[in-house]
């Protein structure tokens, strides 16, 4: 899902010499549009006839590229397991624990399309701690009434896509784990058979420390999520 650290993640991936992750194919609503245009996509990555900007002159061992599951992978799941299965796909999945940093995340992110604070421009991934602080400096007022049905709705379609590809080769990140654990990333490495590395990338955290740094109705939230089995959001998940 957008705003769970992918592409920090795919930024971790693509510094491996013999990875090649090609960014976010299927935002692109023609090549998503119905399930031929979505294999003939899959085709023309897999036949290794796709090039952009993360092809390697050196022999990679994993190719592959970002997958939002808004982007026609619930909808066509069928098939998609079925091609998957057939041509030997391996699939990483990336999740976030925390769904109200997520929550943040996403609505300041919606916000800057258009303030684009940074000098006029929109980014939704920044490489200076400079750039981070001013982009923290806007605060979203959550929706309380809906926080918890939001949610929810997340919970259950991470759950849905789960259950969706148990079927395939496939195993299960979450943001927090590769932040707290870097043994996670040699996971995922041996995972995708590639040598192992020590993975880099330039992304710097936006939204760091306590998150009642980061929300206007700070009191709405806390009191919406108190007592519920979403309290654990409210405090730190991790340190940075």
């Amino acid at each position: 899902m957008q705003r769970s650290g992918s592409g920090w993640f795919e930024t971790l991936l693509n510094s491996h010499i013999n990875v090649s992750s090609n960014g976010e194919i299927f935002s692109v609503k023609e090549r998503r549009s119905n399930i031929s245009s979505i294999v003939q996509t899959l085709d023309k990555v897999y036949n290794l006839d796709w090039f952009s900007s993360a092809s390697k002159n050196e022999c990679s061992a994993a190719v592959g590229f970002k997958w939002m599951l808004n982007q026609g992978l619930m909808e066509h799941h069928e098939k998609i397991v079925e091609y998957f299965n057939r041509r030997g796909v391996s699939a990483v999945f990336l999740f976030r624990r925390n769904l109200l940093r997520r929550m943040i995340s996403v609505l300041a992110n919606t916000y800057d399309r258009d303030a684009k604070l940074l000098n006029g421009t929109h980014k939704s991934h920044v490489h200076s701690p400079h750039e981070a602080q001013i982009l923290a400096t806007y605060k979203p007022t959550i929706n309380a009434t809906l926080l918890i049905k939001n949610l929810k709705v997340v919970e259950d379609t991470t759950a849905k896509a789960i259950e969706y590809f148990k079927s395939t080769r496939h195993t299960i990140l979450y943001y927090e784990d590769l932040i707290n654990n870097r043994t996670k990333l040699m996971e995922v490495q041996e995972f995708l058979r590639v040598p192992q590395r020590d993975l880099k990338s330039r992304q710097v955290k936006i939204h760091k420390g306590s998150l009642s740094d980061h929300v206007e109705n700070w009191d709405d939230v806390n009191k919406t999520l108190t007592g519920t089995p979403y309290e654990s959001f409210l405090y730190a998940d991790y340190s940075m």
